[in-house]
């Protein structure tokens, strides 16, 4: 474990049992661990659980290179323990996020679903509480530079996690070994499209937690630290669409070309996007007018796919492709993508493998299926002519998509590393995408690990 970088006062709950609350200290303690868990960049011959990088041999230097630099459209960040707690008012810091330490109780994961509470003895774990919710960290939230067998669903603390898991310096040293030159990241408390914050009771404190972690994306991820390479991607009131629109709009006057949405909001109790009041419509209205991209990751739906309530998560994680394949079809026969023609929409971890047959399915049916589709008069296209001009497909492993690129088409396609999750390809992106793309062109990997992204997301790179 790495020097320690949080401080902790001891308290008691309501039930007596010791616990700790957490604050991190000065974000710089970073530089001076010495062990931290998983590969080490200051020191590489402490690496044992992968091989030993050009950069992290030589030291980084921008080598010309065949593969051009990385931008990752899909990685994730863990969140500081006061980001809400620094930027709430007072009489909520009892009640609003915060990190609590206590022993790691009871933790299931079964047919998708993750179940987990406190205990009273075990291993120390940082448990975010908020309201009447406790959510642990757990090593998947931060499994680069583990070993893979010691990557379970134990809980962890910061000290246990790597520091570019949640502070920009070492992140930024982690995409240098890992030849990405940019990064947009999801969130992990408020999960991957703010649901924590649509399912709370208080939606006064809800609203103020959304646009608090907006604040830190913006000023503090994405601030002067972050030297232009971290992406905003921010988070809206998903319980009130003209909320969110004014949220997207707060947001975009300082730049933001990107916000969170769920893959499948009916899974959350929301309209859909076949709402035929158009319940939505305020929303991607924003998005269309101020060009802001809606990034929705697998899993945003708070339900991911599997068969049966007993089948192990494998089942699920073979699957995981599913809600993003359902999302795209919802859109593309909703008329969404006919009312708002400039509206970008970007599917996060989804792979890109089925997309073909997909569109030769969707636009199938849309053509000999019109008497009793139900799409007739909403769709006037057939759904592959919105995937082209408007959907966005991401992978990390898909060697069957890429021999079919032509097919889905080489400007809808994006690429990320997945850092710091359990799928994360850190710290052998580069290697990976170049053995995975050496049969493309130069031209088509380019698109793919970076031009499609600066042109989707405006970005200020060549």
């Amino acid at each position: 474990m790495h020097e320690a970088a949080l401080a902790t006062r001891n308290v008691k709950d309501s039930h007596g049992t010791g616990i700790h609350v957490v604050a991190p200290r000065h974000a710089d303690s970073w530089m001076r661990q010495t062990s931290a868990p998983g590969p080490s960049l200051s020191n590489p011959a402490r690496e044992s659980t992968h091989k030993l990088t050009h950069r992290q041999n030589t030291g980084y230097t921008r080598p010309m290179v065949d593969l051009p630099m990385i931008i990752s459209v899909d990685d994730h960040v863990v969140e500081p323990a006061t980001l809400w707690i620094d930027r709430l008012p007072t009489k909520y810091h009892e009640v609003g996020p915060r990190i609590v330490r206590a022993p790691m109780g009871e933790i299931t994961f079964i047919g998708g679903k993750l179940t987990v509470k406190p205990g009273s003895k075990g291993l120390p774990t940082d448990w975010w509480y908020y309201e009447d919710l406790k959510r642990p960290l757990l090593r998947v939230d931060s499994a680069v530079g583990v070993p893979r067998e010691e990557v379970t669903m134990r809980g962890i603390t910061y000290e246990d996690m790597r520091p570019g898991s949640y502070l920009v310096p070492p992140r930024l040293e982690d995409m240098d070994v890992n030849h990405l030159e940019a990064s947009i990241c999801f969130p992990t408390f408020p999960r991957f499209c703010g649901q924590t914050f649509t399912e709370a009771k208080d939606k006064e404190l809800a609203l103020l937690c959304v646009k608090a972690y907006n604040d830190w994306m913006v000023e503090e991820w994405c601030g002067p630290e972050a030297k232009g390479r971290l992406i905003p991607l921010t988070l809206i009131p998903l319980w009130d669409a003209e909320l969110a629109a004014d949220e997207v709009r707060r947001n975009a006057a300082r730049g933001v070309r990107a916000v969170c949405f769920s893959e499948i909001p009916p899974f959350l109790g929301l309209p859909s996007v076949h709402d035929p009041d158009h319940y939505w419509d305020p929303f991607f209205r924003a998005c269309s007018e101020t060009g802001t991209v809606i990034n929705m990751h697998i899993g945003s739906s708070s339900k991911m796919p599997s068969t049966s309530a007993d089948a192990p998560p494998a089942v699920g994680s073979t699957l995981t492709h599913s809600n993003a394949t359902y999302s795209m079809v919802d859109f593309m026969f909703s008329g969404v993508l006919v009312r708002f023609p400039d509206l970008k929409l970007a599917y996060a971890e989804g792979q890109i493998g089925w997309i073909p047959y997909i569109l030769e399915r969707a636009d199938k049916v849309w053509e000999e299926n019109r008497g009793w589709g139900g799409v007739a008069d909403i769709v006037p296209e057939p759904p592959s002519t919105y995937f082209h001009r408007q959907i966005f497909g991401c992978f990390f492993d898909d060697a069957f998509g890429l021999k079919n690129v032509d097919s889905i088409g080489v400007d809808n396609i994006t690429y990320e590393s997945d850092y710091p999750h359990s799928d994360s390809t850190w710290p052998h992106t580069r290697q990976i995408a170049e053995k995975q793309m050496k049969d493309l062109t130069d031209e088509q990997r380019y698109k793919i690990v970076r031009g499609n992204a600066i042109k989707l997301y405006d970005l200020d790179f060549d």
